[in-house]
């Protein structure tokens, strides 16, 4: 085959700007239409819906609003993911500057002293006008390309694009989880120290039992099991109090640490108790295929599949020959350096490179079946992704409702022993039950109280849950959806 006919296709290669290697396509999970959920979540009697993008500001608690934007200021896992996100920009950066000539500037200076005892310095002392002094200069201005025929080099940067898009969306991720994270320990935090004032009040209302029916006892009006049980129900509630306050200790702990500060830093604000936050109506839960553009975990799995697809192309690119030009315009001397970048002095050259692994395929079969297969792994992961994505938001609108619902039903409970506590006082008042049962009546009360205050701590932990599965409360970020889009070269 001539040069010429070579060359043809090779240049019409070029100019076509042709890559190697599959191109990406985007896969289309299969999902249901709707979340089964949507419906109950519908009929919610919420007082207001909250933006996904600001999700926190609808539980109506400033406080748990003003840790959440504290929390996306200084916590130290976005500091970590912006670290991530600027190394994936150098890595970028770098398969640009490949697809580029790149030029080089050297420079160098040399003088020597000969001596004149060895063999070569007695001989070349014995040429007349020899000087053991000797200066060498030179200046040189080189450039090299590789021409990306094949589009190897082209892959590798729609690759390192993928995996920037795919650190932007773990950014992005990353902050989900943060406010999230935030927000649901604040919740556990209130709920902790309501669950704490009940279990004061028990601890109460048990002392005030087992003193009542001591003086019965001792009177012979009861008995020394009666006795027993009481003291036994006192020490249970008593042991109830240090577990409630270790957690408490634990969840003001743990919220400092997201609020990037040291435990204890927030523990003088966080100490008088709060009202256990509503969960507000959501709005716009969106569809199950709305999360493929929405979730920023599901984009970065999609963009690493994208990522993982250009690096089969990259590894199918060995395949091919590599041809590279390269050139050096510059100037030498070995005498003055005022004779440096004369016309004598000048020097010049040209190469033009070719790299072929010609013998080299079975390492290459290799390293592309590597590419596919874990292109393979990356499309199962993303697959599976999208389902545990669906799961989780199933999941967290069922826990919503079920848990607002025991809340409900807990609260017409208290509400009834309220009205049996009242009703028991005053026959108390009237002389036709003892005190004892008006305590009792009290600790059971207070027993519902409890396990309702622990259904609406985990509503509206549901209500975070919920929130962070939609995938709200990052798009509020700018640049941070444009960045993910992927992009068609």
């Amino acid at each position: 085959m001539s040069p010429r006919t070579l060359a043809l296709p090779l240049l019409f290669s070029l100019l076509a700007g042709c890559a190697v290697g599959p191109d990406y396509v985007r896969p289309a999970p299969a999902l249901p239409d709707r979340f089964m959920g949507e419906a109950a979540l519908g009929q919610r009697s919420a007082t207001a819906n909250a933006e996904l993008a600001a999700w926190w500001t609808g539980f109506g608690d400033a406080q748990l609003a003003g840790y959440v934007e504290q929390a996306l200021k200084q916590n130290l896992d976005l500091a970590q993911a912006a670290a991530r996100v600027a190394q994936a920009r150098a890595g970028l950066g770098a398969a640009n500057a490949a697809l580029l000539p790149s030029g080089n500037l050297g420079a160098q200076a040399a003088r020597a002293y000969q001596s004149v005892e060895t063999p070569l310095g007695q001989v070349l002392n014995a040429q007349p006008g020899f000087d053991r002094y000797g200066s060498a200069y030179e200046a040189n201005l080189g450039a090299s390309w590789e021409l990306d025929i094949f589009g190897g080099l082209r892959r590798g940067r729609e690759a390192a694009l993928a995996d920037y898009q795919a650190s932007e969306a773990g950014a992005a991720a990353t902050r989900l989880a943060v406010a999230a994270q935030t927000a649901d320990i604040y919740i556990t935090l209130r709920g902790l120290q309501t669950r704490l004032d009940i279990a004061r009040r028990q601890v109460a209302t048990q002392q005030d039992l087992l003193a009542k029916i001591g003086l019965l006892q001792g009177k012979g009006l009861a008995t020394e099991l009666q006795l027993h049980q009481a003291e036994g129900a006192l020490a249970q509630v008593r042991a109830s109090v240090p577990a409630l306050e270790a957690g408490e200790a634990a969840a003001m702990n743990a919220l400092d640490v997201m609020l990037g500060t040291a435990p204890g830093a927030h523990r003088a604000e966080l100490a008088a108790s709060a009202a256990i936050p509503v969960a507000p109506g959501i709005g716009a839960a969106g569809s199950p295929a709305e999360l493929l553009r929405r979730r920023p975990d599901l984009i970065a799995a999609e963009r690493r599949l994208a990522a993982s697809n250009a690096r089969i192309g990259v590894a199918v690119a060995e395949y091919y020959p590599k041809l590279s030009l390269a050139g050096t315009v510059g100037s030498a001397t070995s005498v003055a350096s005022g004779n440096l970048f004369t016309g004598g002095a000048s020097q010049a050259a040209a190469l033009l490179g070719l790299r072929w692994r010609l013998f080299d395929f079975a390492r290459i079969d290799a390293q592309i079946e590597l590419a596919k297969g874990q292109d393979a792994e990356l499309l199962a992961a993303y697959r599976l992704a999208a389902l545990r994505a669906t799961e989780d938001v199933e999941n967290a609108f069922s826990a919503l409702v079920k848990r607002e619902e025991q809340a409900a039903l807990l609260a017409q409970g208290e509400a009834s022993l309220g009205r049996a506590r009242g009703a028991s006082f005053a026959a108390y008042q009237r002389g036709v039950v003892s005190l004892i049962e008006v305590l009792q009546a009290d600790e059971s009360m207070l027993r519902v109280a409890d396990a309702r205050a622990q259904a609406q701590t985990e509503s509206a932990r549901a209500a975070v849950g919920a929130f962070k599965a939609l995938g709200g409360g990052w798009q509020a970020e700018p640049v941070r959806a444009a960045a993910i889009e992927p992009r068609r070269d």
